[in-house]
């Protein structure tokens, strides 16, 4: 029998429409592509891939092999990008977490390729495993409010040709929620999509009903680098679902103006699209981006700063421009630790990315240290902003219902509404309610300990990895996997 999935008091499903925020003009969209396709036909894309520049040369694009560099027109660009899907959906093993990414629908989940983690005992950095990336999955599957799991953190124990097939593995059995993730070899990429098609049944079931998706970048600036272009040219050989991102940085990778990075991060994010187009003509491609920024000041990369918001939101307008379904990024903060920064800095990023009607924002939980840590505790913290920012994406419904002209006629002056059924009727769909705040009073909250929320939501993730349990893949699958699959680690088999 299958699992009944909960709905916990404190759920604001993924799929709700944004848009309310736009921080472009439609005159702004338009002054960007223009500019994004003037880049285009003068510095163009350094494509360090041959076989990437002998698809764009036979796809008709002007192409200087000396120098590697493709330059091509507007009516060009516009022609190979027509074929890329405007809606795409990314399945989880379990249907009710399928995600339908088009229009302004939001959902937000985690990210990054962190290398260490914040031990959730000690509280101590250390160098992360591949039981760090299970346990991150686990407590994924059981936060309501996160919708997705891109794999967050290297098994830095491992050999790089054993990372893929064992960090794929143990997000896909630790979570029925759709995983993505990074890819580091083009053999672990077929082997990944290999299992996957072990545990979805066949190849033609698993791109029917993708859980899994994959990564690949384009370096900032303008630069599609020859092993990434490699990689991305064996995930388009899977047939699964791709997020090409790039990552300029205003001030340093790419111009130290908002707009100026928007345009360059449009030709590198189209080159993405593009080149998946002509490979594979209407291969499931996210228009993908990381815009950050820079602190002058110090020359730090910043992952938390509020224009890291605003850039990201502009993507959501830019990718619906061009039809595109779109990936984006916030709730990346540069504290150490899960504190105040850590809260003002992720819910900053995500509020903006979510009213924007971003698609698919990633790195929007779990992620610290400028996106190089992650902390158990805050997935939890995270998981209350993701509720927050999803509630404000609702909106507020107005109808006859919810004015409630006949409640307030009949509870009258000096009445009271909390015993009323239409309180209790609404409370649940109408108000958000968080995890890991506390609400009591002062008297109360030194009754229970004086905690912090850092210390509650630890306390928290710890109650969910020690009791959570996930659906799990079949055994005999698994067995199967484990014997026919190189790379993979034996341990999978309990």
């Amino acid at each position: 029998m299958a699992r009944q999935p909960r709905r916990p008091i404190n759920y604001f499903p993924g799929g709700l429409v944004g848009g309310i925020y736009q921080p472009l003009t439609q005159a702004g969209i338009e002054q960007i592509h223009a500019a994004t396709m003037k880049v285009y036909e003068n510095a163009g894309m350094q494509v360090n891939s041959e076989r990437a520049l002998r698809a764009f040369h036979d796809a008709g694009a002007e192409v200087d092999f000396q120098r590697q560099i493709v330059r091509a027109s507007e009516s060009w660009i516009k022609d190979k990008i027509k074929t890329a899907p405007a809606k795409i959906t990314l399945h989880g093993r379990e249907e009710r977490h399928n995600l339908e990414l088009d229009g302004f629908k939001v959902y937000i989940g985690t990210g990054g390729t962190a290398v260490n983690v914040l031990d959730i005992d000690s509280g101590n950095r250390r160098p992360s495993t591949i039981e760090d990336v299970q346990m991150a999955a686990r407590l994924v599957d059981a936060l309501d409010n996160i919708h997705f799991y891109v794999i967050s953190c290297l098994p830095t124990e491992l050999e790089k040709k054993d990372i893929d097939v064992n960090r794929f593995y143990a997000a896909i059995r630790n979570t029925s929620k759709h995983v993505m993730g990074g890819v580091y070899t083009p053999e672990g990429v077929k082997n990944v999509a290999n299992y996957a098609a072990m545990i979805a049944g066949s190849r033609e079931a698993l791109l029917k009903n993708p859980f899994i998706s994959l990564i690949t970048c384009i370096m900032s600036p303008l630069v599609m680098d020859r092993d990434y272009t490699e990689l991305m040219i064996a995930a388009i050989e899977t047939g699964l679902p791709l997020a090409t991102p790039c990552a300029p940085m205003a001030g340093t990778t790419s111009p130290g103006t908002l707009a100026g990075t928007l345009v360059q991060m449009n030709a590198e994010a189209l080159s993405g699209v593009l080149l998946t187009q002509i490979l594979n003509p209407g291969h499931p491609v996210l228009y993908s981006c990381v815009p950050t920024t820079t602190d002058l000041r110090t020359g730090a990369f910043c992952f938390g700063s509020v224009e890291m918001g605003l850039m990201n939101a502009a993507c959501a307008q830019l990718s619906r421009f061009y039809n595109l379904p779109n990936y984006t990024t916030a709730g990346v903060t540069e504290s150490k630790i899960p504190d105040a920064q850590s809260g003002y800095e992720s819910m900053a990023t995500i509020m903006l990315a979510a009213l924007s009607g971003s698609n698919y924002i990633h790195d929007a939980a779990g992620l610290i240290e400028s996106g190089l840590s992650i902390a158990f505790e805050q997935y939890v913290m995270d998981d209350d902003i993701i509720g927050m920012a999803m509630r404000a994406v609702k909106g507020i419904e107005v109808n006859d219902e919810t004015l409630s002209v006949d409640i307030i006629n009949e509870v009258g002056p000096a009445g009271n509404y909390l015993a009323n059924d239409h309180t209790t009727m609404h409370m649940k769909k109408e108000f958000f309610y968080n995890k890991a705040s506390d609400r009591n009073s002062r008297s109360r909250w030194e009754m229970n300990g004086s905690l912090d929320a850092r210390e509650r939501a630890r306390r928290v993730a710890k109650e969910i990895l020690a009791t959570h349990k996930p659906v799990w893949v079949d055994k005999k699958v698994e067995k199967e996997i484990v014997e026919t699959i190189p790379g993979m680690l034996q341990n999978w088999i309990d």
